[in-house]
Protein backbone atom coordinates (compact mmCIF):
# COMPACT_ATOMS: atom_id res chain seq x y z
CA UNK A 1 0.00 0.00 0.00
CA UNK A 2 1.49 3.58 -0.85
CA UNK A 3 2.55 5.61 2.06
CA UNK A 4 2.83 9.49 2.75
CA UNK A 5 5.57 10.02 5.38
CA UNK A 6 3.98 14.13 6.51
CA UNK A 7 5.26 14.86 9.65
CA UNK A 8 1.88 15.98 11.86
CA UNK A 9 -0.24 14.48 9.03
CA UNK A 10 -4.09 13.51 9.42
CA UNK A 11 -5.27 10.55 7.35
CA UNK A 12 -8.79 11.43 6.16
CA UNK A 13 -9.20 8.52 3.70
CA UNK A 14 -7.80 5.29 2.21
CA UNK A 15 -9.06 2.70 -0.11
CA UNK A 16 -8.08 0.24 -2.89
CA UNK A 17 -10.11 -0.77 -5.89
CA UNK A 18 -8.97 -3.99 -7.70
CA UNK A 19 -10.37 -5.10 -11.38
CA UNK A 20 -9.02 -8.15 -13.40
CA UNK A 21 -10.41 -8.57 -16.79
CA UNK A 22 -10.27 -6.56 -19.93
CA UNK A 23 -8.94 -2.65 -20.00
CA UNK A 24 -7.22 -0.07 -21.49
CA UNK A 25 -4.51 0.68 -19.13
CA UNK A 26 -3.43 3.64 -21.41
CA UNK A 27 -6.82 5.44 -21.34
CA UNK A 28 -7.12 4.36 -17.61
CA UNK A 29 -3.81 6.48 -17.31
CA UNK A 30 -4.71 9.28 -19.04
CA UNK A 31 -8.50 9.57 -17.88
CA UNK A 32 -7.25 9.13 -14.19
CA UNK A 33 -4.92 12.35 -14.74
CA UNK A 34 -6.69 14.33 -16.39
CA UNK A 35 -9.57 13.92 -13.67
CA UNK A 36 -6.66 15.33 -10.84
CA UNK A 37 -5.52 18.05 -13.27
CA UNK A 38 -8.74 19.18 -13.65
CA UNK A 39 -9.69 19.32 -9.95
CA UNK A 40 -6.74 21.18 -9.17
CA UNK A 41 -3.94 18.57 -8.19
CA UNK A 42 -0.30 19.20 -8.87
CA UNK A 43 3.27 18.47 -8.50
CA UNK A 44 5.02 20.00 -5.19
CA UNK A 45 8.07 21.17 -7.13
CA UNK A 46 6.60 23.09 -10.32
CA UNK A 47 2.70 23.41 -9.44
CA UNK A 48 2.48 21.44 -12.69
CA UNK A 49 0.89 17.47 -13.59
CA UNK A 50 4.12 15.96 -13.18
CA UNK A 51 3.11 14.24 -9.70
CA UNK A 52 4.67 10.20 -11.05
CA UNK A 53 7.16 9.79 -8.55
CA UNK A 54 7.99 6.41 -9.82
CA UNK A 55 7.24 3.76 -12.69
CA UNK A 56 8.37 0.44 -12.73
CA UNK A 57 8.54 -2.48 -15.24
CA UNK A 58 9.23 -5.70 -15.22
CA UNK A 59 8.29 -8.43 -18.35
CA UNK A 60 8.21 -11.68 -17.54
CA UNK A 61 9.54 -14.96 -20.12
CA UNK A 62 5.47 -15.34 -21.13
CA UNK A 63 5.64 -11.30 -21.98
CA UNK A 64 3.09 -10.39 -19.14
CA UNK A 65 4.02 -7.11 -17.72
CA UNK A 66 4.41 -6.01 -14.34
CA UNK A 67 3.97 -2.47 -13.30
CA UNK A 68 4.30 -0.11 -10.31
CA UNK A 69 3.36 3.18 -10.62
CA UNK A 70 3.32 6.24 -8.13
CA UNK A 71 1.86 9.34 -8.26
CA UNK A 72 2.12 12.18 -5.25
CA UNK A 73 -0.12 15.21 -6.33
CA UNK A 74 -0.82 17.49 -3.28
CA UNK A 75 -3.64 20.71 -3.27
CA UNK A 76 -3.49 23.41 -1.50
CA UNK A 77 -7.16 23.85 -0.51
CA UNK A 78 -8.93 27.50 -0.68
CA UNK A 79 -5.25 29.07 -0.63
CA UNK A 80 -5.09 28.65 3.05
CA UNK A 81 -0.84 27.75 3.69
CA UNK A 82 -1.14 26.68 6.87
CA UNK A 83 -3.19 23.26 5.15
CA UNK A 84 -2.05 20.80 2.09
CA UNK A 85 -4.09 18.10 0.58
CA UNK A 86 -1.82 14.73 -0.36
CA UNK A 87 -3.04 12.16 -2.42
CA UNK A 88 -1.00 8.99 -2.38
CA UNK A 89 -1.90 6.76 -5.45
CA UNK A 90 -0.21 3.35 -6.48
CA UNK A 91 -1.08 1.47 -9.20
CA UNK A 92 0.26 -2.10 -9.61
CA UNK A 93 -0.51 -4.21 -12.30
CA UNK A 94 -0.13 -8.03 -12.61
CA UNK A 95 0.22 -9.86 -16.10
CA UNK A 96 -0.34 -7.48 -18.07
CA UNK A 97 -0.97 -8.44 -21.63
CA UNK A 98 -2.05 -7.33 -24.67
CA UNK A 99 -5.35 -8.29 -26.36
CA UNK A 100 -8.14 -6.97 -28.77
CA UNK A 101 -11.39 -6.16 -28.33
CA UNK A 102 -14.27 -5.60 -31.16
CA UNK A 103 -16.22 -2.28 -30.31
CA UNK A 104 -18.85 -0.77 -32.60
CA UNK A 105 -17.25 -3.18 -35.66
CA UNK A 106 -13.71 -1.47 -35.04
CA UNK A 107 -10.82 -3.92 -33.44
CA UNK A 108 -9.34 -2.31 -30.28
CA UNK A 109 -5.78 -3.21 -28.96
CA UNK A 110 -6.22 -3.14 -25.10
CA UNK A 111 -4.67 -4.89 -22.32
CA UNK A 112 -5.98 -7.92 -20.38
CA UNK A 113 -4.59 -8.58 -16.69
CA UNK A 114 -4.89 -7.28 -13.13
CA UNK A 115 -4.78 -3.89 -11.88
CA UNK A 116 -4.89 -2.80 -8.13
CA UNK A 117 -5.13 0.96 -7.50
CA UNK A 118 -4.64 2.07 -3.74
CA UNK A 119 -5.06 5.53 -2.58
CA UNK A 120 -4.35 7.07 0.98
CA UNK A 121 -5.35 10.79 1.26
CA UNK A 122 -3.64 13.09 4.11
CA UNK A 123 -3.85 16.59 5.49
CA UNK A 124 -0.42 18.07 6.34
CA UNK A 125 -1.04 20.97 9.16
CA UNK A 126 1.36 23.79 9.66
CA UNK A 127 3.18 23.53 5.58
CA UNK A 128 6.41 24.49 6.15
CA UNK A 129 6.70 24.83 9.80
CA UNK A 130 5.69 28.37 9.86
CA UNK A 131 4.27 27.74 13.08
CA UNK A 132 6.93 25.15 14.62
CA UNK A 133 9.63 26.70 13.50
CA UNK A 134 8.81 30.06 14.92
CA UNK A 135 10.41 31.22 18.31
CA UNK A 136 7.01 32.50 19.67
CA UNK A 137 4.35 31.07 17.65
CA UNK A 138 5.38 27.04 19.00
CA UNK A 139 4.82 27.64 22.46
CA UNK A 140 0.85 28.26 21.54
CA UNK A 141 0.50 26.07 18.53
CA UNK A 142 -1.18 22.88 20.30
CA UNK A 143 -3.42 25.38 21.80
CA UNK A 144 -4.22 27.09 18.76
CA UNK A 145 -4.94 23.94 16.80
CA UNK A 146 -6.98 22.31 19.58
CA UNK A 147 -9.28 25.28 20.10
CA UNK A 148 -9.40 27.44 17.86
CA UNK A 149 -8.67 25.37 14.12
CA UNK A 150 -10.28 22.40 15.90
CA UNK A 151 -13.44 22.88 13.75
CA UNK A 152 -11.66 23.77 10.70
CA UNK A 153 -8.97 20.89 10.73
CA UNK A 154 -12.36 18.57 10.76
CA UNK A 155 -14.17 20.41 8.06
CA UNK A 156 -10.55 19.80 5.93
CA UNK A 157 -11.24 16.53 7.15
CA UNK A 158 -14.25 15.32 5.88
CA UNK A 159 -13.68 17.46 2.73
CA UNK A 160 -10.84 15.64 1.54
CA UNK A 161 -12.39 12.44 2.48
CA UNK A 162 -15.12 13.31 0.85
CA UNK A 163 -12.87 14.33 -2.48
CA UNK A 164 -11.37 11.10 -2.09
CA UNK A 165 -14.52 8.76 -2.22
CA UNK A 166 -15.45 10.83 -5.15
CA UNK A 167 -12.10 9.88 -6.69
CA UNK A 168 -13.17 6.11 -5.97
CA UNK A 169 -16.63 6.42 -7.59
CA UNK A 170 -15.04 7.50 -10.93
CA UNK A 171 -12.78 4.77 -10.74
CA UNK A 172 -15.08 2.07 -10.09
CA UNK A 173 -17.19 3.70 -12.88
CA UNK A 174 -14.82 3.84 -14.78
CA UNK A 175 -14.18 -0.30 -14.92
CA UNK A 176 -18.18 -0.43 -14.47
CA UNK A 177 -17.95 -2.33 -11.00
CA UNK A 178 -20.92 -2.13 -8.58
CA UNK A 179 -20.74 1.10 -6.27
CA UNK A 180 -23.15 2.07 -3.41
CA UNK A 181 -24.19 5.37 -3.80
CA UNK A 182 -27.64 6.39 -2.87
CA UNK A 183 -28.32 7.18 -6.70
CA UNK A 184 -27.13 5.94 -9.75
CA UNK A 185 -25.29 8.51 -12.43
CA UNK A 186 -27.21 8.51 -15.72
CA UNK A 187 -23.78 8.76 -17.88
CA UNK A 188 -20.38 8.03 -17.18
CA UNK A 189 -18.07 11.44 -16.63
CA UNK A 190 -15.52 9.78 -18.70
CA UNK A 191 -15.93 7.02 -21.59
CA UNK A 192 -15.26 3.59 -19.93
CA UNK A 193 -12.49 1.27 -21.38
CA UNK A 194 -12.93 -1.49 -19.30
CA UNK A 195 -14.63 -4.71 -20.78
CA UNK A 196 -15.52 -6.82 -17.88
CA UNK A 197 -17.03 -9.89 -18.42
CA UNK A 198 -19.80 -9.41 -15.43
CA UNK A 199 -21.57 -6.78 -17.62
CA UNK A 200 -23.55 -7.20 -20.92
CA UNK A 201 -23.18 -4.67 -23.31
Amino acid sequence: MPSIEVKGGIEAAKFRVKYKDIFDMKQLYDDLHLYLEEKGWTDIDDGLDHYETSYLEKVDMSGGKEIWIKWRPQRIPNGNPYYRYWLDISFHCINLQSAEVVKDGKKLKVHKGEVEIGVRAVIELDVGGKWSKHWLLNNFQKLFREKIYGPAVDDHKKELYRESYEFHNIIKQWFKLKRYLPYEEVKSFYTSQAWPSHVNE
